[in-house]
């Protein structure tokens, strides 16, 4: 039996040096060590060996076991390798010039956020920026947000471990929990925290939401909203803005109109509609495309306005809903998948 396993570990490294593919490989396995194969053959064999032989060899046995078993996985490591190496194409010289001499480009969120706030800043607004980890001070305590209220619940929102500790945002109430922002409206908070009114500023951003992904619904999506501060503000004056922002962005003859709603940071509320038979791919007279209101007296008088003096309006809705909408988009997850031939469109 010796004799048998020399000469089975002495062929083995030729025969296997020679395979080219898994397929190879895995019919030369079941020759070796299949349930038919000359190794698992001799391993059987051990029972017809004298009593006082089995021990040594036994012990031949595993130690040829380990020596194929080792060329065996180094065969199938070469394969593998050979098969990465194939997909990935000759080696690449990154000190050549890129073959690719396209004009690079915005992504298309980005090109729509830029649009926004260049219309925006038009009308007067200042774009202002904050942090994408919150405390639910200023994500739900501020704007008026019930303790109770479902957008709080762990279900809908993403909350950090409390033993979570972040040295540029700091808890505003000892105890509250961090969490990743589930609207760009912790940054009005902010703002107006800084100072007095009049203020005029527009807040976009990345925010996070557990939701179920699907062609319209992501778990991070962007945001942008919009916040007036001032004496005398009126709902005329926001609807005016609205109507303003969409004709700048869709093209002119596009309308808004509202449907009475419920915001906790806004009194009243309303859903905004948007005239959208003229857009790409919308086959309806109106289409949902964001949320507004006049700030509620409550958010004012958390940040120390008094809200005999002081009125506002703000508004919030999806970058990813409007790039939809300018460019014919009917999959928001398109935007995430980093796919260079859908990128290039938008060169």
């Amino acid at each position: 039996m010796q004799d048998t396993l020399n000469a089975l570990l002495a062929k083995a490294p030729a025969e296997l040096a020679a395979l080219k593919s898994r397929a190879e490989f895995e019919a030369a396995k079941a020759r070796y060590v299949g349930p038919n194969g000359e190794f698992t053959a001799l391993m059987k064999q051990l029972g017809t060996v004298p009593k006082e032989q089995r021990p040594v060899m036994g012990k031949l046995i595993n130690e040829a076991k380990g020596q194929l078993q080792a060329q065996l996985d180094a065969t199938l490591a070469r394969i593998a390798d050979a098969e990465i190496a194939a997909q990935l194409g000759p080696a690449v010289d990154p000190t050549l010039p890129s073959p690719d001499a396209g004009p690079g480009t915005y992504h298309p969120l980005t090109q729509v956020r830029e649009e926004m706030c260049r219309i925006m800043r038009k009308a007067g607004f200042t774009v202002v920026e904050g942090p994408e980890v919150e405390t639910e001070y200023y994500c739900f305590d501020a704007l008026n947000t019930a303790p109770d209220h479902p957008a709080r619940d762990a279900q809908d929102t993403f909350y950090f471990p409390e033993a979570a500790r972040f040295g540029n945002v700091s808890r505003k109430v000892d105890g509250e929990k961090y969490l990743l922002r589930t609207h760009t409206s912790s940054v009005q908070i902010r703002t107006m925290l800084k100072g007095q009114p009049p203020i005029r500023v527009i807040s976009p951003g990345r925010v996070y939401r557990r939701d179920t992904t699907d062609a319209t619904h992501s778990a991070n999506f962007h945001q942008l909203e919009g916040l007036y501060v001032d004496k005398n503000v009126t709902v005329r004056d926001l609807k005016a803005m609205l109507d303003y922002i969409f004709a700048s962005l869709l093209g002119k003859g596009t309308t808004t109109r509202f449907r009475p709603h419920y915001f906790s940071y806004t009194e009243p509320s309303f859903e905004v509609d948007l005239s959208a038979k003229h857009l790409p791919k919308v086959n309806k007279e109106w289409i949902e495309i964001g949320g507004c209101g006049m700030v509620d007296p409550a958010v004012f008088e958390a940040v120390g306005y008094d809200p005999n003096v002081w009125s506002g309006y703000a508004f919030g809705m999806g970058l990813e809903r409007l790039a939809m909408l300018v460019y014919g988009i009917d999959d928001i997850r398109y935007f995430y998948q980093n796919d260079v031939r859908f990128l290039k469109q938008f060169a």
